[in-house]
């Protein structure tokens, strides 16, 4: 029998990351959980553990570059290996262009798009040794057609597109993919909130007339992650109920 393989998810806590995570872990993988705060990683281990899942927590700041290196490299030590990695963890400083200051630009950029590169870097080394890998970079139909007001989300998530497809020309003879997973609008904390005139409109936006589920963006993780995905690389997948096809 083959050995569990490692799963690196980040942004874990909650929302999508969490979905993921706890996916990933019932189809058998065992799963690090990274997010700034261990607290709330706690509670998702525990869920998981009691599901009969395997996990474990990394409270890091995607951020800071040099930490979140250091914390793949330390899971790839203790665990002797890293096959997927889940780069979800994301923030919004939202506001129009001539609005924007230097420093939401700057910060949105570091944590939505270089912490990617980083952590990418880092784990392609234990990748390339166990001549497996399947990373999936999660963006968002902002990258594809823009937003008012997110210029600088829209330009890290367009970015990805482009990180991702490098990433999948250098890798791919060494076995690893890497793809793009661009989700649309998500019921989540986030858009719970809205008011009902608001998620009314943006219903009629998506052909299937629904907002999306944290399992829908999970169950497409869960697929570029596994054995039968092997042929796809280089890709953006929109889980968006098809409110961007063209």
């Amino acid at each position: 029998m083959a050995e569990q393989r490692v799963a690196f998810v980040t942004g874990a806590s909650r929302g999508i990351g969490r979905a993921i995570a706890e996916r990933l872990a019932a189809d058998g993988r065992h799963v690090v959980l990274c997010a700034r705060s261990e607290g709330p990683l706690t509670d998702v281990r525990a869920g998981i553990e009691a599901a009969g899942g395997s996990a474990s927590t990394c409270a890091v700041d995607v951020g800071d570059g040099r930490a979140l290196a250091d914390a793949i490299d330390g899971v790839v030590k203790e665990r002797g290996r890293l096959d997927i990695l889940v780069n979800n963890a994301g923030i919004t400083r939202d506001g129009l262009i001539l609005r924007m200051s230097d420093e939401a630009w700057d910060e949105v950029i570091r944590v939505d798009l270089t912490s990617a590169f980083i952590a990418c870097r880092a784990a392609a080394r234990a990748m390339m040794k166990g001549r497996f890998g399947r990373i999936v970079n999660v963006g968002s139909t902002s990258g594809l057609v823009g937003n008012e007001g997110q210029a600088n989300y829209a330009a890290a998530k367009s970015g990805l597109i482009g990180l991702t497809k490098t990433i999948a020309r250098e890798l791919g003879a060494k076995g690893i993919t890497a793809n793009v997973l661009a989700p649309g609008f998500i019921e989540t904390d986030m858009t719970k909130d809205l008011p009902s005139d608001r998620v009314e409109m943006l219903r009629q936006m998506i052909a299937v007339r629904r907002l999306g589920a944290v399992a829908d963006i999970a169950a497409g993780v869960a697929y570029l992650t596994s054995d039968d995905a092997g042929f796809i690389t280089g890709q953006v997948l929109c889980i968006d109920g098809g409110m961007t096809m063209v």
